[in-house]
Order: C-alpha cells, then structure tokens, then sequence
C-alpha cells in the first residue's frame, strides 16, 4: 500500500464510518478498485483510532459530563437514590442509555466475530445491504414524530437501537444509518437521534480498536508512512462527516443519502453478477 492509497482508504473510512452509507462496504468497495485485497491489521486499527478520535473531538463536552454523572450515579447507587438521580439528571440517563445500548453489538461481535468476516470476502452481500439502509433511511424519515429528546426516552429505547447497531456488523447496513432510522422509528427528535448515534459509537469503535490492538505486531514498519496519512485522513473525513450529518439532518432529511445507498448498492449489484 503506498501513501496515497492509504489516503483515499482512510478518507472513505472517516467519511463513511458517521455518515448513513455503511463503512463495511465501501471499504470492501474501495480496496477492491484500488487493487488491496485486504488492508493489514494495524492499519485497520489506526483508521478506527481516527474515527473514535474524531467523535470524542465532536462531543468532547457531552462525554466528559457523561463520565462524571456515571460515577455520581455510582455513588447514588449506594445512597439508595439511583432512580431519581437517573430521572432528573439528564447526563446520569444518557451514560446509562450508551451502556446499556452498547451491549448488543458487544455479545454479537463476540459470538459472531468469524462469521462476519467470512461475509467481508464478496461485495455481492454488502450492495444487497446497502439498499436496505437506503431504504430504511426513506422510510424514517417519512414516518418519523420527531418530538422526543432524552427527557422523553428511556432503557428501553436504548436497548432497540442498541440491537439495531448489532445488525449494522453484517457489511452494507450502515451503523449510524440503522441507528439513527431506528431513533427516528421509536419518534425521536432528528438532532437527539443523531447524537445519540454518534455517542453509541464511541464504545463500540473503541471496542472493536482494543480487540485489534492484541495482534497488530505485524505490518508497522513496512507501511508506516502510508498508515499515518490514512490515519490522519479518517481522523478529518470523520470529523467532517460529523458536523456535515448534524447539519443535513437539522436543516434538510436523509433522503440524500437513501438515494445514494439505492444507486450504489444496485451498480455493484449488477457489476457483481455480470462482471465478476
């Protein structure tokens, strides 16, 4: 892989790790058209570092009063008063909605791990998948109430767009495309379900960096350049593609994007039937 390479590899990561076109199957998409047949461990560590520091950078603010209403919370565990500090501290609630909402993607990583990377050697099920996000996308934003916040949602509302995070593991379902589709099917507010997207993705891209992180051993030296301009490149495309997302989705819809999804997913669809 040489740098510039990494670049574009990295740019795609960034871009579409936040906004609703599915990561998994870009990346698919674009190291094939580049001619790396798969990109090395370590670099796929450094492209999910990126990102996660681009979405702490976003919310930097929110996630560290999240930190510190968690550890209230604790402390209002042993003070019997755990149920009220959740009900009127918004913060203590959000802390506790990413929690709970991160352990479905957590048990399916962990159970289904070799099964979905054996689903990332054909291009054929990420553009079938892609056309399901775009048509989620459409159909949220169609039947959407739009007027509940985090005083208005709960557990249980984190624990159905957790699961829906969990399916976006299968490649072309875009992680914050299901997620924020799910928000907006349960009537949340279209800015609550975006940032609430984003703050899930936190833990589950730290996650999926920390089980890398035990085998990148290989690969540092030979690449290195090539890996820091990739890593730098996902670190602003995601950054960007976070303010880009809050912006569309405040002052227009995600139909942008369902249409993308339809047109990409069914060219290679016929590309991948016909050609390959």
């Amino acid at each position: 892989m040489d740098i510039l390479q990494g670049i574009m590899i990295g740019i795609v990561q960034g871009l579409t790790e936040f906004l609703p076109i599915s990561s998994s199957a870009h990346l698919i998409f674009i190291q094939k058209l580049l001619g790396v047949e798969q990109a090395n461990l370590a670099f796929d560590v450094l492209l999910h570092f990126g990102t996660l520091i681009a979405v702490v950078g976003h919310f930097y603010k929110d996630i560290v009063e999240m930190i510190k209403a968690f550890f209230s919370s604790i402390v209002d565990i042993f003070k019997g008063n755990f149920q009220n500090g959740f009900k009127e501290d918004s913060y203590k609630k959000l802390a506790w909605m990413v929690i709970i909402g991160t352990i479905p993607v957590a048990l399916v990583g962990i159970l289904f791990n070799a099964e979905i990377e054996a689903v990332f050697q054909t291009v054929t099920v990420p553009a079938f998948f892609l056309i399901i996000t775009g048509t989620l996308l459409y159909t949220s934003e169609r039947i959407n109430l739009g007027n509940r916040n985090i005083e208005k949602t709960g557990i249980k509302d984190s624990i159905i767009v957790g699961i829906s995070q969990a399916l976006a593991i299968i490649p072309g379902l875009s992680r914050s495309g299901t997620t924020i589709s799910s928000g907006l099917f349960l009537g949340f507010d279209k800015e609550f379900a975006a940032k609430f997207s984003f703050l899930l993705a936190v833990p589950a891209i730290l996650g999926a960096t920390l089980v890398q992180l035990k085998d990148i051993g290989t690969g540092l030296d030979s690449n290195m350049l090539a890996y820091v301009f990739g890593f730098l490149a996902a670190l602003i495309s995601g950054y960007l593609a976070i303010s880009l997302l809050l912006k569309l989705i405040k002052e227009k819809s995600l139909d942008i994007f369902a249409y993308y999804c339809w047109i990409v997913g069914a060219a290679i669809l016929v590309y991948s039937l016909f050609f390959i």
